[in-house]
């Protein structure tokens, strides 16, 4: 009995009725008993790390963006838009779709054909071990960051809309989603993704819907906005001229170079987090159509996301500045914070019943981000960290795939699997890595919760996020994008690229946050804010990177053109689509998203 009122903190925002109650208990047994279902159906690595690469398009699709769609969408843009205004649309539109469309047509085939388990594991094949293990070093500690982030952001919500303990709060989600993660590995994390993705929409719709009710419909919220204000928040482009004319002090160029290009391009071609959801589908094709039918889906989210902060603009605004919340949250935490905003925005508008499904949908949205990350560092931990060590150790030599080398692989899609090369050559069984995938999910899970923590330090975790971003994604995407588009490009500059561009984008934060004057340097204006910081701090890592990788390629000797089959553009012929109609084909399902790309960029502008 003692339990109970420690699980409190104080006054609370609302309660949970029992069928609200009843609701989120039904959702945690539901992921729970899938997950101990698939286990049974999971007794290999390629099953346990790669869902036996059997998924559809759409299943894979929907997981793609599922994976993402966790506190970094749902606490942290509902944040940024009420700090930011509609500036933080592009985040999604420009900062989301050209990269989802460029790594479908241009990068997915050759993370598919290589039969890679991993970015980490193509870039060994492409650079050698040495990239490879600084880049899958570097991943590994930005996912159990990432995932902290999640439990933080879960833990946030019950706190101020329940009154639960913070760390209780943690623990709780932390061990269901070890449990379900370890049990099933990604077949599991998948279709927890699918079904938390349609739970996220019916619970998130709430809000946007009463929301826009209460302001009178989207041309009475826009003026509601303006009075409280400022015209800035309702406008996500005419602004960008200048770094003093918008909340954020950003200039166009940030958000198309830094955003579009070097951020967005990063995460969504290189993070495997999301790439590892593509790479599990059925055959190339699906693989290909997957992130196009999730960039529909993206083009959406921002109803879910980011029109809920900006109702709180228009209907809790007060004073001179957004960060003034309703006077509850100010009694409940002190110190309110940007991060309050959703969770005082779902009290606002949900009842019983709507409340339970609001806060289903909030906790499937921590949990699925949460379960991704952690999916993501069980696989770069035991194939690209934990198994090069046990092999060096034995003695063996490393492991050349030869699918990708092959020319009738690149046209085909076919080849042999890591597994299955590891066991020829006296590797460790596959059973043992299946058990290591397993230990390794629980303990990437414990690491998340001590950076669960950090993630408090933050006023707004969207601060957070893009720092990590600018150090470990930037960069990366430079060596990526050099390894599969230039063949001169070398092993050895692989590495010093990587590793000058991820040193560079670290100074340079370190710098500002020595001397604040440095943000003026940075960003390009004194009146530049954290994070045009971090769109320009991505610009000039990416830079760094891709200036040394090219100046030390011109200085090493290329790799013979025989071994770059299946690696690189101009090496390697590819699959051919002449079977399926211009209709049924990704190419034009791409372009045609893009198409409406520019049409909303245009009406928002």
């Amino acid at each position: 009995m003692p339990l109970l009122p420690a699980l409190l903190v104080g006054t609370h925002l609302a309660h949970l009725a029992p069928v609200d109650l009843a609701i989120v208990v039904i959702y945690f047994a539901a992921v729970l008993g899938l997950g101990l279902y698939l286990k049974k159906r999971t007794d290999t690595g390629e099953e346990f790390f790669l869902a036996g690469r059997g998924m559809s398009a759409w299943v894979a699709g929907l997981s793609f963006l599922a994976a993402n769609l966790g506190a970094l969408e749902l606490m942290g843009w509902a944040a940024s838009a009420y700090e930011y205004g509609i500036l933080a649309v592009h985040w999604y539109w420009i900062g989301a779709i050209p990269a989802m469309v460029f790594l479908a047509l241009v990068m997915m085939p050759f993370y598919y054909i290589s039969r890679t388990h991993s970015v980490p594991g193509y870039l060994r094949l492409r650079y050698g071990e040495a990239t490879r293990s600084l880049s899958a070093v570097c991943f590994a500690g930005m996912t159990v960051l990432m995932s902290g982030i999640n439990m933080f952001a879960m833990a946030k919500v019950m706190e101020v809309v329940l009154g639960w303990n913070l760390h209780f709060s943690i623990w709780v989600s932390s061990i269901t989603v070890a449990i379900y993660v370890a049990l099933g590995g990604l077949t599991s994390a998948i279709l927890n993704e699918v079904l938390q993705f349609f739970l996220i929409w019916c619970g998130a719709l709430v809000i946007p819907i009463v929301g826009l009710i209460e302001a009178g419909g989207w041309t009475a919220l826009k003026q509601q906005i303006i009075h409280n204000f400022g015209a800035s928040y309702v406008h996500a482009w005419t602004t960008l001229g200048s770094f003093r004319a918008n909340p954020m002090g950003i200039h166009w160029t940030g958000i198309v170079f830094g955003l579009g290009f070097v951020i967005s391009f990063g995460y969504w071609t290189t993070d495997f987090l999301v790439v590892q959801r593509v790479i599990a589908a059925k055959d190339l094709r699906a693989a290909k159509m997957a992130p196009i039918i999730g960039a529909y889906f993206k083009m959406a989210v921002p109803l879910i996301v980011i029109l809920p902060g900006l109702i709180a603009l228009g209907v809790l605004g007060t004073g001179a500045h957004p960060v003034h919340l309703v006077a509850e949250s100010v009694a409940k935490t002190g110190q309110p914070t940007y991060n309050d905003v959703l969770p005082l925005m779902l009290v606002r508008y949900a009842g019983p019943g709507l409340m339970g499904l609001g806060i289903t949908a909030l906790i499937a949205g921590f949990m699925s981000g949460m379960a991704g990350n952690v999916s993501a560092f069980a696989t770069v931990w035991t194939y690209d960290i934990y198994r090069p060590a046990v092999r060096k150790l034995r003695g063996l030599a490393a492991i050349e795939d030869v699918a990708p080398i092959a020319a009738a692989a690149g046209a085909a899609g076919e080849g042999v699997t890591v597994g299955s090369n590891a066991e020829a050559s006296g590797d460790l069984p596959d059973r043992h890595y299946l058990a290591m995938g397993r230990w390794s999910t629980i303990v990437g899970v414990l690491v998340s919760v001590g950076t669960a923590y950090l993630a408090m330090q933050f006023n707004s975790i969207m601060d957070y996020v893009q720092a990590l971003f600018s150090f470990f994604v930037a960069p990366l995407l430079g060596t990526v994008l050099l390894g599969m588009l230039w063949k001169r490009a070398t092993k050895a500059a692989g590495f010093w690229g990587l590793l000058a561009g991820t040193c560079a984008s670290i100074a340079m934060w370190a710098w500002a946050r020595l001397d604040p004057a440095a943000l003026s340097v940075v960003a390009l204006s004194r009146y530049a804010k954290p994070m045009a910081d971090d769109m320009y701090r991505a610009l000039w890592s990416w830079i760094v990177c891709v200036v040394v990788t090219v100046v030390v390629s011109l200085c090493t000797a290329p790799r013979p053109v025989g071994e770059l089959r299946g690696l690189v553009y101009g090496c390697t012929p590819l699959p051919k689509e002449s079977e399926y109609a211009w209709w049924q084909r990704p190419l034009f399902w791409g372009i045609l998203v893009l198409v409406i790309l520019v049409w909303l960029n245009w009406i928002f502008r």
